[in-house]
Parts: structure tokens; sequence; C-alpha cells
């Protein structure tokens, strides 16, 4: 697919229209293919029916849209990675482990664990293809004040010998796994790949994702795209923000499109999406577990898989996938350490 095309080539598209594309960051045939001409429209500042003759020619030169056969998306879901949690259990429910081109939603209690999966899929991601990650880099949205670098340093350091001695050997720093020196600069070189942005509200929130898809388009072609995009917590500026009934219906319609920038780094730039989720108590549920996650039918049915995270005993944790278009439901026991995420 054509990526950082010259626009001006599409019908409609002078040079005037192609700065307000490239200022809007729609500056590829791909990012436009995947856009609706009223907010197309509304991002550049051009009419609707111009929209429209930009989106259709946009598809058309980045060959999106069209039919294909069950054999031919066969084929294309060869290219999507799976990033491992390194917790068998965990991987064999969720067919390897977190998808790209998805979103995978997270939702547990306060305490569950939850951004300590972000933490750990950040550094997953950087480990080489072999052992599990997808050498690439990661980007951490964080709206809540969770993201802690020291809680990386411990998790590189608590990666297994083989896995360390594989990394090591993939950036070419010199030593092995009982080699401070070196695990002092791979725990720099890590820290490094993780690009960290702090949301002070839902607003900024949105603006960060924009910016996290001119970070993952000038990554793209480099040794290290953005492979995965965490999200800790999607929703806690909302809720916070838009209080009681009257304001829900401009809480969904703002969380939908933020979802839906997400969605679009995800499709482009084959980066997995992992967004974690506060949850409520229904004081009228009798039966069965009370709690549900924020968010309603909009993130229900924007995340392509929905993983239920719930304390055990000491420091086990249990991981329920509650939905996915191609597992069954199913749970897995895993243990949260000081080291990371361990089998139990």
């Amino acid at each position: 697919m054509a990526a950082n095309a010259d626009l001006e080539s599409l019908p409609g598209v002078g040079p005037a229209t192609a700065d307000k594309l490239n200022e809007s960051g729609y500056d590829s045939f791909q990012s436009l293919a995947v856009m609706g001409p009223g907010e197309l429209a509304a991002a550049a500042d051009i009419g609707e029916s111009t929209a429209a003759e930009i989106v259709n020619a946009a598809r058309e030169a980045a060959d999106v849209g069209d039919f294909e056969t069950g054999t031919q998306v066969l084929e294309r879901r060869e290219y999507i990675g799976k990033l491992s949690w390194l917790v068998e259990e965990v991987d064999d429910l969720l067919g390897g482990g977190v998808e790209t081109q998805s979103i995978t939603e997270v939702y547990g209690e306060f305490g569950s664990g939850k951004s300590q999966i972000t933490h750990q899929l950040a550094v997953n991601v950087q480990l080489p293809k072999e052992v599990g990650g997808l050498h690439g880099c990661a980007i951490f949205i964080d709206s809540e004040d969770t993201f802690r670098p020291e809680r990386i340093d411990d998790m590189v350091r608590g990666l297994d010998d083989d896995t360390i001695a594989a990394t090591l050997e993939d950036r070419e720093i010199p030593g092995g796994p009982g080699d401070e020196d070196a695990l002092d600069e791979l725990v720099a070189d890590v820290l490094e790949k993780i690009h960290v942005a702090k949301a002070f509200n839902s607003n900024h929130q949105i603006l960060l994702a924009e910016k996290a898809q001119d970070l993952a388009a000038e990554h793209e072609d480099g040794e290290w795209p953005v492979r995965v995009l965490a999200v800790d917590s999607l929703t806690a500026h909302f809720r916070a923000e838009y209080v009681g009934r009257g304001q829900l219906a401009q809480r969904q319609q703002k969380l939908n499109k933020h979802i839906h920038d997400l969605m679009r780094i995800g499709d482009i730039y084959n980066t997995a999406i992992v967004v974690t989720n506060q949850v409520s108590s229904n004081p009228d549920s009798f039966f069965g577990d009370p709690t549900q996650p924020i968010g309603g039918n909009i993130l229900g049915h924007s995340s392509t898989f929905r993983i239920y995270l719930r304390k055990s005993k000491n420091n086990k944790r249990i991981v329920r996938l509650v939905d996915a278009p191609n597992l069954p439901d199913g749970e897995a026991v895993m243990r949260v350490e000081g080291e990371g995420l361990k089998p139990e």
C-alpha cells in the first residue's frame, strides 16, 4: 500500500489542500482511505463533496475497500503479529498472545494488575520474535500516572536467562545474563524505546492518540516500528469529566471517536492496541459477578478481545477471556511478582 504518497496526485487536492491534510496528520493514501468523508471534511476544513472525492481516490490508490476472498483474508492475516505475555497458560488462552491490528481491552478492579500488563507488554514487544516479541517499540499513553520506569527495570532483569541472552545478541550488546553492565545497558535501551505521554484530560488524551499516529508513521520504515500502543486507562478521564446521564451521549460520542483513532493506528501500522478499563459494580445484580466494565456498548463492540482480570490468593491473578472473534471463552492463572508476570 502507498504511504507518504504525493497527495497532490489525488483529484481535488492542490498544494493548499495537501498542506491542510498533512497538518491534520493525513500524509498517506492509506490514512485517507480509512476516513469517512464527513470526518475528513471537518478535519481538513474542506467541502464534503471534495472530501468524498479524495477518499474514494485514496481508496483506489491504496487498494483498500474492495471485497476479498476468504483465502486472501487468510493470507493477509499471516502478517498479523502475536505479542507474547511470556506466560504460557495466558498465551494459549489468547491463541498465541496479543494480536496486532486489534484492540485488546483489559478490565478489572483497582489493584488487579492492569498496569502490570501494560508495563510487561511494553518490555515484551521489544524482544526478538523467536522469544515471543515483535522487535518493535512501544507507545504508552498514561492517564492515571501509572507509568514507572523502575518497573520496566524490574521486568527486564526478571526475564529468564535465555530471553535475556537472545535480546542482548539481537541488540549487539556484549555480555550475558549475569553481566550487570550488560543488563544496565539493556534496561537503558528498552526504556529509550518506550515513548510515554501523560494525558491530563480527555481532550488531551484524544490529541495524544493523534500524535501517536504521527510517531507510528515516523518509525514505520525504521528498525524499531511501533508494535504496541498501550492506553492506561482508556476511560478514567471520560468517566470523571462526563458525569450523569445528561452527559452520557456526549461522552460516548467522544469515546467512540477516540477508539476509532486508536483502531486506525492498529490497522495502518500493524500495531497491537492494548487498553485498560475501569469497572463499576452493579448493585442490582443478585447472581454472578456484579463487576461491569465502563464504556458501555461503544467499547464492548470496538474491542476485539476483552479480558477480565481479577485477584486471587496472594499474588495470583485470574485472566478470563470474555470475548474474542475466533477463540473460546476461558480462564488462565498467572502471578504478578516483583520481576513481572510469571506462570502460576
